[in-house]
């Protein structure tokens, strides 16, 4: 049994907002929120990078039309004694998905940490 780090990307709406620092924050913050009133306060929660298609020079994941912004945020959270990669995987995504119930989340990647010894 190994110790993984899972990165996962979710898909945040926040509604009446005008400004991309607003909505970042906005969507941190109720994500945060969420996480601590489930004591998963070890988990980071911080805006997603998104490439320029053009240049490919990450910018802040975040777009707002119609007063609505849709907001990409990058969590992070150590998952302890798992059989693998998938396993550590799902884990993850069961412990976040049932505090961000309704929110699209996907894993990004998993790595394996290194031996504590």
């Amino acid at each position: 049994m190994s110790n993984y780090l899972v990165a996962m990307e979710a898909a945040w709406l926040v509604r009446d907002v005008e400004e991309i620092d607003d909505a970042i924050g906005v969507a941190v913050s109720e994500a945060g929120k969420r996480l601590n009133n489930e004591d998963m306060d070890y988990v980071e929660v911080e805006v997603g990078a998104t490439g320029c298609p053009a240049c490919g020079e990450p910018f802040d994941s975040a777009f707002i039309a119609a007063d609505t912004a849709l907001v990409g945020l990058a969590l992070e959270m150590e998952v302890f004694n798992a059989d693998g990669e998938e396993h550590a995987s799902r884990i993850a995504k069961s412990e976040v998905g049932g505090a961000l119930r309704d929110v699209p989340l996907s894993v990004v990647e998993v790595i394996e940490a290194p031996d504590e010894d």
